[in-house]
């Protein structure tokens, strides 16, 4: 009975050590997911509730066009807002396309995982 009290030990502090392990490693930072929008926007409201589900594989950055600080992407995205980049490149504008987004939230999950 004593030696299995003290491997249940040893396997407890083991398996307490790997959870704390576990904790403190560094995480895959998450994506950047980039709106370009304005005040008011309903094509970037609804897309923002379509995003809703995947808000936990990302992070969700807005940048107001409007801003004089944003005067070149005002520029450029006036008239095709809503628009996404992802981690700093073009992904998508007018709406949301879930698939594309899909794809490319995988492609760098995978990257992220070492795949």
């Amino acid at each position: 009975m004593l030696w299995f009290q003290g491997n249940s030990m040893q396997l407890a502090k083991h398996s307490f050590q790997l959870l704390l392990r576990n904790l403190s490693a560094p995480k895959t930072a998450l994506p950047v997911l980039t709106l370009f929008t304005k005040d008011p926007c309903p094509l970037c409201d609804e897309a923002k509730e379509v995003l809703e589900p995947y808000k936990n594989r990302f992070i969700l950055q807005e940048v107001d066009i409007t801003l004089p600080e944003n005067s070149a992407w005002y520029d450029r995205y006036k008239f095709d807002i809503p628009v996404f980049h992802l981690n700093g490149q073009f992904l998508m504008m007018h709406r949301v396309d879930i698939s594309k987004l899909e794809k490319q939230l995988q492609k760098l999950e995978q990257q992220g995982a070492g795949g």
